[in-house]
């Protein structure tokens, strides 16, 4: 669990980012990265992505540990009935309930903590569930744009402790806490948000007894229910923001 103290640091730098006053268009002057990518922090030679093409500094961007789809994303979602799910998952347990057309699931935190993106369709809509484990932000996108379903994974990099994801169509890098393409060809776009909250396991069977649950069945699995962050919940220990 995050703790107190990191919740209200994360919660700053995601609000600082969502404010009205705040912009992520880049600065005047030139961006020194953006005319040469090979100043970057990190390496480029696997991507695909046009890095002259940036709404922010790229400077900003840097690496999180694992490589492009080091954390890898969960593209061929296994569900299962409640009744399967509370074998493994307690009735706290906190989970992120989307309700689409009618149709409702459960995505288990223990789950995506691990893979941070799942690549669904619910009530017939094609949706990304993402999960940044740093900033404890749960949201939901429609995977549609101008007509063209999009498919998500993760690049390994960080912006203000936010996952930056990509699209694997265009390979332009998004920022999860915004919904906005913030690097590549698509640089602008921006995703429809669809509500979705993290609730208890035991809220979720309550309020959509019908439902389904995300199987630990991943394709790629995990130790689920370990936290892989323990040194970022340590109170003495600083995060780290850039």
């Amino acid at each position: 669990m995050i703790t107190p103290t990191r919740t209200l640091t994360a919660s700053l730098t995601i609000a600082l980012l969502l404010s009205p006053g705040a912009s992520l268009a880049a600065s005047p002057s030139p961006d020194p990265y953006t005319a040469d990518p090979s100043r970057l922090r990190f390496e480029v030679t696997d991507w695909a992505t046009d890095f002259t093409r940036a709404s922010i500094p790229l400077a900003q961007l840097q690496s999180g540990g694992p490589p492009k789809d080091g954390i890898p994303p969960v593209d061929r979602p296994v569900f299962e009935s409640i009744e399967a799910a509370r074998g493994w998952l307690i009735g706290t347990a906190p989970v992120i309930a989307l309700e689409v057309e009618g149709e409702a699931r459960a995505y288990p935190l223990a789950i995506l903590l691990w893979h941070e993106i799942v690549n669904d369709t619910l009530g017939g809509v094609p949706v990304v569930v993402t999960f940044c484990p740093l900033c404890n932000t749960a949201l939901v996108f429609e995977r549609t744009l101008d007509g063209l379903v999009y498919d998500f994974g993760t690049t390994g990099k960080l912006r203000f402790s936010d996952l930056v994801m990509y699209d694997r169509q265009t390979q332009s890098w998004w920022q999860q806490a915004v919904g906005e393409a913030i690097v590549g060809t698509l640089t602008g776009a921006k995703l429809t948000f669809l509500p979705a909250q993290i609730v208890s396991m035991d809220t979720f069977a309550s309020t959509w007894p019908e439902g389904d649950v995300l199987s630990r069945d991943t394709g790629d699995p995990r130790p689920y229910g370990r936290n892989p962050y323990p040194g970022y919940d340590t109170p003495d220990e600083r995060p780290f923001l850039f």
